[in-house]
């Protein structure tokens, strides 16, 4: 959790060691942000969390909103009553948020409102990679890229001062190198928050329907205009290297530090154009740029966002400038991260000069170290209920049954042994190809989703299928918090983002009232009353939900420590055969192989007895707390 007490010092010139996500955080502090929601996901989490850790203190409000699209409307509400108003997500919530955002850009607002919008290139944590910098030119926003923690909370402040002068939510995007880098940020003078607002009517502004719409889609033009002005002189445009040489690099976000490091490794005498305001682009301070050299590099991450429009500038500007990037000849790749290296590679091809570092040797060297090591994807931990819930459904169904999977630490029950998702799209959609899938295939169909994607984006699609009467069975891995993202907090749990207590709504409770027939609640590591009312579930002639209730194991684990209570791990006894049978069932990190003989890890275990269950000679014994 982050550290609330530095946050809060109100100690102007100090410098502090801050995550990029904790540095946005502090720029809602100095800029005197008013609300801040949030639906957490990497790698913005950390923003919502710093702030919901101080957020009564600093007098602000805070709130963990259902899902993206909610969290954008509800701020946006108190910006247009003249909130200054800031919501995080991550790229792919933005997609989730979007339908508001794009019509939000008509109305304005009146009060800050920044919509950071957090990009993971490789995909560390997301199903995909896409470059949220297209969104800027679908909705025709502000667009602010930083590249390090410091830029991270600067740009929080001036989003904030960009949004009041054109009336616009300004878009921030900081990549997974920025929110997760730790670096030097010096702090400003606090803001006290602005809690108090007015709503003014105003419908023609407001309120869009086709006849308002019209005219407030021509002015949002004219501020892109004003917006095309702010961005000639915005100091995050600039000019840091003027170079002698023929070759000019432009670049942005984290990628320019890649450029910076590559062309001083390689010795290049280059001018470097830093882009921090990339929509809408300072043409003519790019165009300058252009006319000073004769070739151009753009370095970016994924698409070509910045080399398609440097290209159309340099049509008016330079047109004989050679611009190398992605586009034609690929001199960088068009996926995942860049890094140090794929740019030092990339310009090594454009200069003809050779690279200073020999990776190849590198490479050797590393392979010869590493090729006696194992793997080490991702798994569950050990005690996870979700191992607990994915044996008992393998147990039940074998390999009849169809598994429309979602997204959540539940995802990586697809991996062996335990092999459960057949299919995984984006929040929620389990429960709607499922009934996709049972519709056209007949075969029997479950839906597995967790507790705060349940309330994120799962109920529109158990309506669907109870209205239409779609055979398929809904299980909700309800663990009692968003695990995946962090251990927030959602309308499940009882908990709000102020740290405060609020009435919890219980995901049966919410099937039963939407009309499904066919509900049940169990602890999943009660293998026996589990798999009976799982075959039960399956033979429901509709639509039937069971909610598989215990608490993620990293919970019960932070209780015990808080309680003083010690965890007792399980026990092989000499009744083991080394059958393994623990082991290619559950596949538990706790449960190793030493010397070829089956052990427990007694640093992993939680003694929460699943392996009891499965063991096939009553081998082993679990005692539980201490």
């Amino acid at each position: 959790m982050p550290n609330s007490r530095v946050l809060l010092q109100d100690a102007p010139g100090k410098r502090v060691l801050l995550l990029g996500n904790e540095a946005i955080a502090r720029g809602v502090l100095e800029i005197g942000i008013g609300v801040v929601t949030t639906y957490p996901g990497t790698p913005a989490s950390e923003i919502g969390d710093s702030i919901s850790a101080i957020a009564a203190e600093a007098g602000l409000y805070m709130e963990y909103s259902t899902n993206e699209i909610v969290a954008v409307e509800v701020a946006a509400g108190a910006a247009n009553s003249g909130v200054r108003s800031l919501t995080a997500m991550k790229h792919v919530g933005f997609n989730v948020a979007a339908d508001a955002v794009m019509t939000l850009a008509y109305i304005g607002v009146k009060g800050g409102y920044v919509i950071v919008t957090a990009g993971d290139p490789e995909c560390y944590s997301s199903q995909n990679e896409q470059d949220n910098r297209f969104y800027a030119l679908l909705s025709n926003l502000p667009f602010l890229e930083p590249s390090d923690p410091q830029e991270a909370k600067e740009m929080t402040i001036s989003a904030i001062e960009i949004s009041e002068e054109l009336e616009l939510p300004v878009l921030l995007r900081p990549t997974t190198r920025v929110s997760h880098t730790r670096g030097p940020v010096i702090y400003g003078r606090l803001t006290k928050p602005n809690l108090k607002g007015e709503f003014v009517r105003d419908v023609r502004r407001m309120v869009m329907v086709p006849s308002n719409a019209r005219p407030m889609h021509v002015r949002l033009l004219e501020k892109l205009e004003r917006a095309r002005e702010i961005s000639e002189a915005s100091p995050y445009n600039r000019v840091v290297r003027e170079g002698t040489g023929e070759l000019g690099i432009i670049s942005s976000s984290s990628a320019y530090n890649y450029a910076v490091e590559a062309a001083d490794l390689i010795g290049l005498d280059v001018g470097i154009l830093k882009l921090g305001m990339t929509h809408p682009l300072p043409e003519k301070m790019t165009g300058e740029f252009l006319k000073k050299h004769e070739k151009i590099v753009i370095v970016e991450e994924l698409e070509p966002y910045l080399e398609i429009q440097v290209k159309a500038i340099a049509k008016e500007y330079a047109p004989n400038v050679e611009i190398y990037g992605k586009t034609g000849r690929l001199y960088f790749p068009r996926k995942g991260e860049l890094s140090t290296r794929t740019v030092i590679a990339g310009l090594a091809e454009i200069t003809g000069k050779e690279s200073p570092i020999n990776f190849k040797k590198i490479d050797e060297v590393f392979s010869e170290i590493l090729k006696d090591l194992p793997s080490r994807p991702p798994v569950l931990c050990a005690g996870c209920p979700h191992r607990a819930s994915f044996y008992v459904i393998r147990k039940v169904t074998g390999e009849n049954v169809i598994y429309t999977t979602d997204i959540g630490c539940y995802a990586l029950g697809i991996a062996p042994p335990l092999n459960v998702g057949d299919i995984l799209v984006c929040m929620g959609a389990s429960i709607g190809t499922a009934q996709g899938i049972s519709k056209v295939t007949s075969k029997d169909t479950i839906a597995i989703l967790g507790d705060s994607t349940f309330f994120h984006a799962a109920i529109p699609g158990l309506v669907n299928a109870i209205y239409n009467n779609h055979k398929v069975t809904l299980i909700v891995l309800d663990n009692l918090t968003t695990a995946m993202t962090g251990s927030q907090p959602h309308p499940g749990t009882g908990v709000t983002g102020m740290r405060g207590s609020s009435e919890r709504i219980l995901i049966e409770k919410v099937a039963e009232g939407c009309g499904v027939k066919y509900v049940k609640v169990v602890d999943p590591f009660d293998i026996k009353e589990a798999a009976t009312i799982l075959k039960e579930a399956l033979q429901h002639p509709g639509p039937s939900v069971i909610v598989f209730r215990s608490p993620c194991a990293l919970m019960v684990a932070r209780e015990k420590r808080r309680k003083g209570a010690k965890t007792v791990p399980c026990e092989i006894t000499e009744k083991c055969t080394n059958c393994m049978a623990c082991i290619k069932l559950l596949g538990c990190p706790a449960l190793i192989l030493e010397d070829k003989k089956v052990t427990i890890d007694e640093a992993l275990c939680m003694s929460c007895g699943l392996c009891v269950s499965v063991c096939p000679y009553n081998a082993i014994e679990c005692k539980g707390n201490s």
